[in-house]
């Protein structure tokens, strides 16, 4: 990371582990905090459920298989209503409500009260998570915004692993209060990050000229709806790294079973430690098409490392496993950068909240057949699936660029192009 401080071009400085005073830096604290609850609820709440609420491993998985419709019909409602009352105002009644519906977990007494919390607590994180987005692309300049966003990312991964931490020791504990504990832990840091959002952070309110044309035309934006196809596609990295590579590893290799946890580590610390770095240049669409490009092809290279880890033996097994990991974070690192230019400086300034929507609607649906479909490719074929996922992305490293430069030579539903987009006018 070389952050350029005046009058020091050799001392390592805390500044080059910070984002830029003011709100940059708000929001990355903010970033950890919220992941410092949110990472001790996800790590613990399979326990939680099953043995606080009675909850069958059955039940629960229906319940998140609800929580993930209502995720993907929720999405472009949500990115409206977020363009709507504003970026700031959805994050703070986002946030406000989940850490309130997250309170009365303890209290739901059946698998219709379960569903119930669950739906609201996801239509409530979608409106904050929106409301965040478009909240951060009005009050952060456009030159600075990826890095900012590079920032929170970072910090929040720092943040959930903290809560993991959290978790395990609640889970060690094992006692219904020391569960219960950790869902309302989450839920007062969601009433404390919309406390800081609406107290903390500068108020400021940003105007647009909105078009007056039904918000729903973003859908007719075929560029643009493209291109989301294709990072939804480049997804997939991370449905291989949380669950295929794992199955991979104790199904297929010699590898103690024990190396999932340094690789998860492994993965968290490149994250903390080089997001911010991998951002840098991703200030045009060029420069973002080109992060895609990279971002496919280390997937595409990490399928057939990932496969060559089940025809090793020893020390070379685990050498593999982590070069494995080091690619899909690469393209975790890479197409972070370019979704956040795509999601902050292309869609018209009034219309964030539709597009991001859009784009997360177009992620869910395709990712609904990751987890079976690669699975079976990768693990049930032996190995051999994994040249066909590793095809997948090549093909997305292919079209990358194409796809991109259809975006910039198309206007978007508002009529401009991303270049021509004027500032918002923001309200000290």
């Amino acid at each position: 990371m070389r952050a350029r401080d005046q009058g020091d071009q050799g001392r390592w400085r805390p500044s080059r582990l910070a984002p830029p005073a003011g709100i940059a830096r708000v929001i990355a604290f903010q970033s950890a905090l919220l992941a410092l609850g949110s990472g001790t609820f996800l790590t613990g709440s399979i326990v939680f459920f099953n043995r606080v609420l009675g909850l069958n491993p059955l039940r629960i998985g229906l319940g998140l298989s609800i929580a993930g419709v209502v995720a993907v019909a929720a999405s472009l409602p949500a990115g409206l209503l977020a363009d709507r009352i504003g970026g700031k105002r959805a994050w703070v009644v986002g946030a406000s409500a989940e850490g309130v519906v997250l309170a009365t977990y303890p209290l739901a007494r059946s698998f219709a009260e379960f569903v119930a919390v669950m739906a609201a607590a996801t239509l409530a994180d979608s409106l904050a998570s929106y409301g965040r987005s478009i909240y951060t692309a009005d009050a952060i300049p456009a030159q600075g915004r990826v890095k900012v966003m590079a920032f929170a990312r970072a910090y929040l991964n720092a943040g959930l692993t903290a809560g993991s931490g959290v978790a395990a020791i609640a889970l060690a504990i094992g006692t219904t209060p020391a569960l219960i504990g950790m869902v309302l832990l989450d839920a007062v840091v969601l009433v404390a990050d919309a406390v800081i959002v609406s107290r903390l952070l500068p108020a400021q309110a940003a105007r647009h000229e909105r078009a007056h044309r039904s918000p729903l035309t973003v859908l007719r934006d075929g560029p643009y709806v493209a291109v989301a196809f294709l990072v939804a596609i480049l997804l997939y990295h991370a449905v291989i790294f949380t669950d295929v590579l794992p199955l991979w590893v104790i199904t297929h290799t010699d590898a103690p079973h024990a190396i999932l946890g340094g690789l998860f580590a492994l993965n968290t610390l490149l994250a903390v430690t080089l997001q911010v770095p991998a951002t840098r240049g991703t200030d045009s669409l060029p420069a973002a098409g080109r992060m895609m490009r990279r971002a496919a092809l280390a997937s595409a290279v990490a399928c057939p490392v990932a496969a060559l880890s089940g025809l090793t033996t020893g020390a070379w097994t685990i050498a593999v496993l982590v070069l494995a990991v080091l690619l899909t974070t690469t393209t975790e690192l890479w197409l972070s950068a370019a979704q956040w230019y795509l999601q902050t400086d292309v869609p018209p300034p009034a219309q964030r909240g539709a597009y991001i929507g859009m784009g997360r609607t177009v992620s869910s649906l395709a990712g609904t057949v990751a987890p079976v479909g690669l699975t079976l490719l990768a693990v049930q074929t032996g190995g051999w699936g994994w040249w066909v996922i590793a095809l997948v992305f090549a093909a997305c490293a292919a079209c990358a660029g194409p796809a991109v430069s259809w975006v910039a030579r198309t206007p978007r539903v508002d009529g401009s192009r991303p270049h021509e987009h004027p500032p918002a006018q923001v309200d000290a």
